[in-house]
C-alpha cells in the first residue's frame, strides 16, 4: 500500500513540485491550502506523514500542528517555515513537530527527510513496549509518556531518540551517531537538530529539566541516558 502524505501549503507551485517529487516517489499525495481543511483531511483521510507550512491564510502552522496531534500523536509531520529564527524553530517542535526545512528548501532534502523517517518507522530491531526512566514510564509503541496519571504525547523523532539512547543505556552516544541512526546522512541533518530533541525530552522527562539526572551531556561529544 502506498504511504499518504499530506500537504498543507498555500503556495501553488511548492504544491505543484512537491506533489510531482512525491508522486514520481510512489506515495499517494493530498493536499489543502488553508489549515482548517488541512485538519480535516487529517481527521477524516489518515495520512502517513505531514508537511506543513507554518504561515497559512487562516490558521498558523502551530495551530494547525497542535490540533492534528489531538487526534494522531504519531503521525511524523514536517514543518516548513521561512524563519530562520532557532526560538522559531523551537517552538515548533514542542507544539508537537517532528522536523523543520526553511525555506527556500530542496525537494531532493525533503525527500531525504521523508525516506529517512519511514526507514526509522520499519526498523527491524526488536525494542521493549515499555521503558522506565526515572519516575517516567514510556510506552514506546503508542507514543506516550506517563508520569503518574499524567500522559503526554511524544513525536516520532523523541521515540527514536530515546529507542537509541535507551538501546545504549549507561554510554555516552555521539552527536554524529544519533543523526546517522535517526536521521540519516542525507537528511541533511545539524548538530542543533539533536540539541533540540535534547531539550525537548528533558522537559518532559526530568523532574528539572535545568539539572537533568537521566539525559546526560558528555560535554564535546553527545550524550547518555541514565535510566
Amino acid at each position: 500500500m502506498k504511504k499518504r502524505i499530506l500537504i498543507i501549503e498555500d503556495e501553488p507551485d511548492i504544491v505543484r513540485g512537491l506533489r510531482d517529487a512525491l508522486e514520481f516517489e510512489g506515495f499517494e499525495v493530498a493536499a489543502a491550502n488553508e489549515g482548517r481543511e488541512g485538519i480535516k483531511l487529517a481527521r477524516d483521510r489518515g495520512a502517513d506523514c505531514v508537511i506543513l507550512d507554518l504561515m497559512l491564510p487562516d490558521l498558523n502552522g502551530y495551530s494547525v500542528c497542535q490540533d492534528i496531534r489531538k487526534t494522531n500523536a504519531v503521525v511524523p509531520i514536517i514543518m516548513l517555515t521561512a524563519r530562520g529564527e532557532e526560538s522559531d524553530k523551537i517552538r515548533g517542535l514542542e507544539v508537537g513537530a517532528d522536523d523543520y526545512v526553511t525555506k527556500p528548501f530542496s525537494v531532493g532534502e525533503l525527500l531525504a527527510r521523508i525516506k529517512a523517517m519511514f526507514r526509522r518507522l520499519h526498523r527491524a530491531e526488536s525494542v521493549p513496549e515499555t521503558i522506565r526512566i526515572g519516575e517516567v514510564e514510556i510506552d514506546l509503541k503508542k507514543h506516550q509518556l506517563a508520569r503518574g496519571r499524567r500522559t503526554e504525547a511524544l513525536s516520532f523523532y523523541e521515540v527514536e531518540l530515546l529507542k537509541l539512547l535507551h538501546e545504549r543505556a549507561e554510554q555516552p552516544v555521539s552527536r554524529d551517531e544519533i543523526l546517522d541512526k535517526i536521521w540519516g546522512i542525507e537528511a541533511y541533518p545539524t548538530n542543533r537538530t539533536v540539541d533540540n530533541f535534547i531539550v525537548k525530552l528533558r522537559r518532559k522527562i526530568e523532574s528539572d529539566h535545568k539539572q537533568p539526572r537521566h539525559i546526560l551531556t558528555v560535554y564535546g561529544y553527545g550524550y547518555k541516558l541514565v535510566p
